[in-house]
């Protein structure tokens, strides 16, 4: 893979977790609304959290993207994938939104490992280390919905 290549990638790569923050913003906000139930509290809490995470995200990857020369995508490019994260028929089915936030993060756990070696790859550090950083906090995330899927499946 040439020089450009690699860096096309990063780019590549840079966009899509863009969006994927973007559309996780959408549906945490839309689960945090629809959830109900005294069960559903910490979950809608966490969800309201990570909000404000997940947009942190999405600006620090738009703005290295402007750094590279490239620009975020906006509305007009984005193509819904997060299919097990739509909220759920029943408002009390808190267990189906841990399911899909986790289904998330494994997503953007992904995409952050594949980040960090294409900007190894590119010889791009700065990249690299956003994409450590953002997987980190990614993580995180799913360790904790991990803990409340067990809570909620020994009921």
């Amino acid at each position: 893979m040439s020089d450009s290549d690699a860096a096309e990638a990063v780019v590549e790569t840079l966009k899509r977790a863009y969006l994927d923050e973007m559309e996780t913003v959408m549906n945490y906000q839309t689960n945090a609304i629809v959830l109900d139930g005294v069960r559903a509290q910490e979950i809608k809490e966490s969800l309201q959290a990570d909000i404000q995470e997940e947009l942190m995200h999405a600006e620090r990857l738009g703005q290295r993207l402007k750094q590279l020369g490239a620009r975020p995508p906006a509305s007009a490019e984005f193509v819904a994938q997060q299919e097990s994260l739509q909220p759920p028929e029943d408002s009390t089915d808190v267990l189906s939104v841990i399911r899909g936030v986790l289904d998330a993060e494994e997503d953007a756990i992904a995409t952050y490992r594949s980040l960090v070696d294409q900007a190894e790859a590119a010889d791009d550090p700065v990249t690299e280390d956003l994409a450590v950083e953002i997987l980190g906090d990614e993580e995180a995330h799913r360790t904790e919905f991990r803990g409340f899927e067990k809570e909620y499946s020994d009921d």
